[in-house]
């Protein structure tokens, strides 16, 4: 590897067979084998579906992972992005060498630390000091070295009240700010991070970031970052990969990426309406006759939400709802019938609602809806409809000089009076 190269990987695959334990049956055993003793290759790695879980394949194997290539350089943070079943943590788990690779290989320099899911490593009938011991052993950490780092372990965890406590008594989140500790101050070469951080509370995910931030860019050490939350990943990776289906779609700069995999995700958005036992169709208008359904608003401009509802509802509906999010899926906007004390509508089979919203709040920039709707009996299932939305906002001289905001700088347009007293 070139010298500022500190992990590689090379052709790498992963497949499993489906619907068994293990490799499959005795018999494919033995035909591998007799491959193996005779230098042929694995006939079964000849074979395979690629890992689309939505679709009904034609072979017993699937390809977890098929031929992906990269490299890693020292001290970079590098984004894993991609939606479930993509193959994301089974990559994590090959680097981790929680499990071997069907084909392919990976090279790195030093010492790797993984947080895959919650509690990885720890021994439930031990102690989290204990624990700390364990894991720092398996990590190749010396008992003295160790010690040195306890005290500040300890105190990251924040789990100093329980720490003399067995683990299988620590919440989940618990776990998790206790195992991010012992592997971010154990000082790996590289760390390697799955979307455990979701477990933990605000407050820690952004010390555990800032920490994250600290390894790559005060310690010249590397990270690997999977997760579904776009925010952080765009405020933690110098560069982003993009897997589907078991295979890197795409890599590049992270801003860029994360553009491209929402778009992406936009477009490959189906009639979410097809299932819904409720909702026949939603539209956005901007003028009162509502003739044509459009996709774009002006900040400060008058927009309608027209929900149609189907034919044969399956109960009484008490309340409709609609959450606008932005890109990174953070609500940002409420619209509810229960949030207007004027409304006493019934909502009957084949009808249709409409909400109006007098002046767009939101700032320039791309934004989604869900629908949600269900009775005031909180025992009643109600249905939710992601992506029931999406518009562009778009900016047309809101402020009458010129500038414009952006998400940078908030989510809500606001006209302000100033005066010098």
């Amino acid at each position: 590897m070139k010298g500022d190269i500190i992990l590689k990987v090379e052709n790498l695959s992963k497949q499993y067979r489906l619907g068994t334990v293990g490799t499959g049956t005795i018999s494919h055993d033995i035909n591998r084998f007799f491959a193996k003793i005779r230098g042929k290759e694995d006939p079964y790695l000849k074979i395979g579906d690629s890992n689309d879980r939505s679709s009904k394949g034609t072979s017993q194997y699937v390809w977890a992972l098929n031929d992906i290539n990269f490299e890693v350089k020292k001290g970079e943070v590098l984004g894993i992005i991609g939606k479930n079943g993509a193959g994301k943590s089974t990559l994590l788990k090959i680097l981790s060498k929680v499990t071997s690779p069907s084909t392919g290989s990976i090279k790195s320099r030093g010492r790797i630390a993984s947080l895959l899911e919650v509690g990885t490593g720890f021994h439930p009938e031990m102690t989290g000091k204990e624990n700390i011991f364990l894991n720092g052993a398996i990590l190749g950490m010396t008992k003295k070295e160790i010690e040195s780092k306890f005290e500040e372990i300890v105190s990251f965890s924040g789990c100093q009240r329980y720490i003399d406590t067995p683990v299988k008594r620590y919440s989940s989140g618990m776990k998790v700010r206790l195992a991010f500790a012992v592997a971010a101050h154990l000082e790996p070469d590289i760390l390697v991070v799955d979307e455990v951080l979701a477990v933990g509370d605000a407050e820690f995910q952004k010390k555990a970031i800032g920490k994250m931030q600290d390894i790559s860019s005060g310690e010249g050490r590397t990270v690997l970052f999977v997760s579904h939350d776009m925010a952080a990943i765009r405020s933690l990776c110098n560069r982003v990969i993009i897997l589907s289906d078991g295979r890197v779609q795409t890599e590049g700069k992270t801003d860029f990426i994360i553009s491209e995999y929402i778009k992406q995700s936009f477009s490959l958005t189906k009639n979410v309406f097809e299932n819904s036992k409720f909702i026949a169709n939603v539209q956005i208008y901007v003028d009162e006759n509502r003739k044509e359904a459009v996709s774009t608003l002006f900040i400060g401009g008058k927009f309608i939400i027209e929900i149609e509802f189907k034919k044969n509802l399956p109960m009484k509906i008490d309340y409709c709802f609609v959450g606008i999010e932005d890109e990174e899926e953070k609500r940002v906007l409420s619209l509810g019938t229960h949030l207007d004390h004027n409304f006493s509508g019934v909502f009957s089979e084949g009808s249709k609602v409409t909400c109006i919203v007098d002046s767009m709040p939101l700032v320039q920039g791309r934004y989604k809806g869900l629908i949600a709707i269900g009775t005031d009996n909180p025992r009643e299932n109600k249905e939710v409809i992601k992506d029931a939305l999406l518009f562009d906002v778009i900016n047309d001289d809101f402020f009458e000089n010129g500038l414009n905001l952006t998400k940078s700088q908030g989510y809500i347009a606001l006209k302000s009076k100033w005066e010098i007293l």
